[in-house]
C-alpha cells in the first residue's frame, strides 16, 4: 500500500477555496467539452463524414494522398462551404494540375465561396494565384512539420498546466492512495502519447489509432478527477461544517 500524507481534504476546505476550486473545475470541464466539439467539427470531418474515425486522423496528419489539398478540404471539413457544382469545378481544376489559363473562371469561385475566411489576414490567401496553384493544388500530405511543431509545443505547455491544477485539487481528495497517484499521472502520460501519435501518423498512418487512445485516456482521467473533486467538496458525506466554521 502506498502511503501519502494528507494535509487537508476537499470537504474540509474553507468556503473561499471551495468556491475558487469549483469555479476552476467547472470552467475546465466546459472547456474539455468544447475541445471535443471542436475536434468533431474539424478532424472529425476530414473524411467528409460525421464522427471521429481512424480515417479522419490519417487524413489530418498523413494526408489523403489520392488527391490534392484543395480536394481533401472540399470533400472533408470544408464540404458544406461551397455548392456541389462549385466544388466539382474546383476539384477538377486541381486534378488537371491547376492550369492558370482557367484562372478567370476559378478565381471568382474561390473569392465568392472561400475568401470570407481565407484572406490575407488568415495567412492563407486563396485568391492569390501562386498560393493556390503551388500549394493547394498539390497532393495532400497532411499536416506540415512546421505546423506539427507549433501545435505540439502549444498543447504540451498549455494542457499540462490544466492537468497540473486539476491534479493539484484532486490530490486533496479522500481516495485510495495508489489509484490517486495513477489518476494524477495518467493525463500527462496520455498527453505525451497523444502528441507522439501525431508525429508517428505523419509518417506511418498505421499509428492513427494511438491518437484516439491518447485523447480518450487523458479525457477520461481528467473527468474522473473533476467529478470526484466536486462531489467531495459539496456532498454532505465528505463535508464537515463544524470544522469549516471554526
Amino acid at each position: 500500500m502506498i502511503e501519502t500524507k494528507q494535509i487537508a481534504t476537499l470537504g474540509k476546505l474553507p468556503m473561499p477555496f471551495k468556491v475558487l476550486y469549483t469555479g476552476f473545475l467547472l470552467v475546465i470541464g466546459v472547456g474539455l467539452m468544447m475541445a471535443g466539439a471542436q475536434i468533431m467539427l474539424t478532424h472529425g470531418m476530414a473524411d467528409g463524414k460525421p464522427g471521429l474515425s481512424k480515417e479522419d486522423i490519417v487524413y489530418s496528419y498523413y494526408g489523403n494522398r489520392s488527391g490534392s489539398k484543395l480536394e481533401a478540404a472540399l470533400t472533408g471539413n470544408m464540404k458544406a462551404n461551397a455548392p456541389d457544382e462549385v466544388r466539382f469545378k474546383l476539384i477538377q481544376w486541381a486534378r488537371d494540375e491547376a492550369p492558370m489559363d482557367q484562372w478567370d473562371k476559378i478565381g471568382p469561385l474561390l473569392e465568392q465561396n472561400c475568401s470570407k475566411c481565407h484572406d490575407e489576414d488568415s495567412g492563407l490567401d486563396l485568391v492569390a494565384k501562386k498560393e493556390v496553384a503551388q500549394n493547394l493544388a498539390q497532393v495532400d500530405h497532411g499536416a506540415s512539420i512546421a505546423g506539427l511543431t507549433r501545435v505540439s509545443h502549444i498543447h504540451l505547455f498549455g494542457i499540462s498546466f490544466i492537468f497540473l491544477f486539476v491534479g493539484w485539487i484532486f490530490a486533496m481528495s479522500e481516495f485510495n492512495a495508489r489509484w490517486k497517484l495513477i489518476l494524477i499521472a495518467t493525463p500527462f502520460i496520455f498527453l505525451i502519447l497523444d502528441i507522439l501519435s501525431w508525429w508517428l501518423t505523419k509518417f506511418w498512418p498505421e499509428f492513427a489509432w494511438l491518437t484516439m487512445i491518447g485523447g480518450f485516456g487523458y479525457s477520461l482521467a481528467s473527468t474522473a478527477m473533476i467529478f470526484t473533486s466536486l462531489m467531495q467538496m459539496w456532498l454532505p458525506r465528505w463535508t464537515d461544517e463544524d470544522w469549516n466554521k471554526s
